[in-house]
């Protein structure tokens, strides 16, 4: 619980302090400058990895910003909200759809820190879980070419 209090305020003060300087140019529901940042998205056999980087590692505001908004990614879709993963026109990415109807226990999603950002790694516990993460990731990486 003190984790996700701390978390909980950490994120409020980092997007306070982004959604003011965050200059033109941020990603849809993003607090930052997407451009400021590399992004990766790789498939693995197990589900995949979603990371995100500050291109300046000394850009300490933007580094808590990328861990806010990663953090509050793997909570949400651990607690099965893929609410907020849509395509142009709002419709729901690959993937999501099965996902939203999954069992607690087939997907394990853990966020960590990584130098200059954070990643999300997603381990399905079946095939249709992997395939549904990977259509996902596909679709991740063609938003982002």
């Amino acid at each position: 619980m003190r984790h996700h209090v701390l978390a909980a305020a950490v994120f409020l003060s980092v997007f306070t302090v982004a959604a003011f300087a965050a200059p033109p140019g941020k990603g849809a529901g993003m607090p930052f400058n997407l451009k400021s940042t590399n992004q990766a998205f790789q498939k693995n056999p197990t589900g995949g990895i979603q990371q995100m980087t500050a291109k300046d590692p000394n850009d300490k505001g933007l580094i808590a910003a990328i861990r806010a908004r990663l953090l509050q990614e793997a909570e949400r879709f651990g607690d099965g909200d893929y609410s907020s993963i849509t395509k142009g026109g709002g419709k729901p990415m690959p993937g999501t759809e099965y996902l939203r109807g999954i069992k607690h226990g087939q997907l394990a999603i853990t966020y960590r820190e990584v130098p200059a950002g954070a990643a999300v790694d997603y381990a399905g516990r079946d095939v249709a879980t992997v395939d549904a993460i990977h259509k996902w990731l596909d679709a991740q990486l063609d938003n982002h070419d």
